[in-house]
């Protein structure tokens, strides 16, 4: 039976490579895929992982119908046996229940990867319709690790390598971004309740105040 999954975790925990392997083992069963994404780092229009691999993708804009698309497809004669879904936090709810539709009325397996909740560990409107709406909810196994060395669970925004609480939902940044820009860190819930990203610990270390003194 054709089936919508969530594959879902926090950042740096496999999302977007496990979706790259799934297509490239279906590819060479001699299976057609259609991917989707939205806001990827790498670009408009890309599904790319952090290990450096990238394919093209179809970007799901705001608005854009995911069913009628597929439909589109295959009504000229394209070969669509799975959607690959990348990024699927940044989906509208109503996109999600187009993949649905599209698991549903036309027979075809989804496979959507998202992080579940965002820098404020509120759910993002895509995720909470695909924990409403999958066949089945998959918690990705590769363990992201906070700084301390525990398991992270909670997504981190830093703005000039702070760590910040408020802000739009969706700002595009990465976990390799420079300290003056938008960036992103996974943490554990300890630190991310008390906002102690790896930066300020590291500032934290360097501070006079903690440094030990010499002695005459």
């Amino acid at each position: 039976m054709p089936e919508l999954v969530f594959f879902s975790g926090t950042m740096d925990c496999g999302k977007s490579t496990l979706a790259l392997q799934i297509a490239h083992n279906r590819s060479a069963r001699g299976l057609q895929g259609l991917n989707f994404t939205r806001d990827d780092r790498a670009g408009e229009g890309k599904l790319s992982s952090r290990l450096g691999l990238v394919t093209e993708a179809v970007e799901a804009v705001a608005g854009m119908d995911l069913y009628a698309y597929v439909v589109d497809r295959v009504s000229q004669g394209g070969k669509v046996d799975y959607l690959i879904v990348d990024e699927a936090q940044f989906l509208e709810p109503v996109q999600i229940d187009q993949l649905a539709r599209v698991v549903d009325d036309l027979g075809l397996d989804v496979f959507s990867f998202g992080i579940t909740t965002d820098f404020r560990t509120k759910l993002f409107p895509g995720s909470r319709r695909l924990i409403e709406l999958a066949d089945r909810v998959e918690t990705l196994q590769v363990e992201a690790m906070c700084w301390c060395g525990a398991r992270a669970t909670h997504n981190a925004r830093t703005v000039g390598g702070e760590m910040v609480v408020e802000g739009e939902q969706v700002v595009v940044g990465d976990v390799s971004s420079p300290a003056t820009e938008v960036g992103y860190e996974v943490l554990c819930r300890r630190h991310h309740r008390r906002r102690m990203t790896s930066g300020s610990v590291r500032a934290g270390a360097l501070s006079p105040d903690v440094l030990p003194v010499a002695s005459d």
